[in-house]
């Protein structure tokens, strides 16, 4: 059975009853466009468990996707100082379910609203909607940025400053089309490349030596 993000069910009830009403009224054309959305956003807000490596010393992925950025710059607002930042893209076949790389002390939060376009272009970064949350943890502070794509218009992070937080756990959601920055200090080694394929809280993306 595919558990399903709880922020799923008003698009995927919605699109149930939209392909049973013209299934009802005999428009087959319609109907046989209408099942595949219908199976697709039920898939999209798909919620799988994820169990994989876990320990103090490693960051694991925070979501689903293709890294399409590693580099090393300053990070003004959390770390105040040169960090590795790794972008990963979620397309819209992507579980969008995002995870902690690591766990600790939720001590940052910031909401930015902005732009929506290409979540894979560089300035995306700065000139989009984005919700960061920065972590104190045993070996340094971790940011992971939420930024909104092209069709992305919500994205939900769960928890608030304060909270303690389990390396894995669920950390929220993006809806369509989507990307997540990964900020950590420059002490650590990066073990993805740009073109890599990663899983949120299985694909080990970094780890302090």
């Amino acid at each position: 059975m595919i558990r399903v993000a709880p922020e799923g069910w008003p698009f995927i009830i919605a699109a149930w009853i939209a392909w049973a009403g013209v299934a009802l009224l005999g428009w087959w054309g319609p109907a046989l466009v209408s099942l595949p959305v219908a199976v697709w956003v039920l898939a999209f807000f798909r919620d799988p468990v994820r169990e994989g490596p876990r320990g103090a010393d490693l960051l694991v992925a925070p979501a689903d996707g293709k890294v399409v950025s590693v580099r090393e710059l300053v990070e003004p607002d959390f770390h105040k100082d040169r960090v590795w930042r790794i972008s990963i893209f979620m397309n819209v076949f992507n579980v969008h379910v995002n995870r902690y790389p690591v766990g600790g002390t939720v001590c940052y939060r910031h909401y930015h609203p902005g732009r929506f376009i290409n979540a894979a272009a560089e300035k995306a970064s700065l000139e989009n909607e984005q919700a960061s949350i920065g972590l104190e943890t045993a070996r340094g502070k971790v940011l992971i940025r939420q930024i909104a794509g092209l069709i992305a218009r919500r994205i939900v992070t769960d928890h608030d400053e304060g909270a303690e937080v389990g390396q894995g756990d669920r950390m929220g959601i993006i809806r369509f089309g989507s990307r997540v920055d990964l900020f950590f200090p420059l002490s650590a080694e990066v073990r993805v490349a740009v073109g890599d394929v990663t899983k949120a809280g299985q694909s080990v993306v970094a780890a302090w030596t």
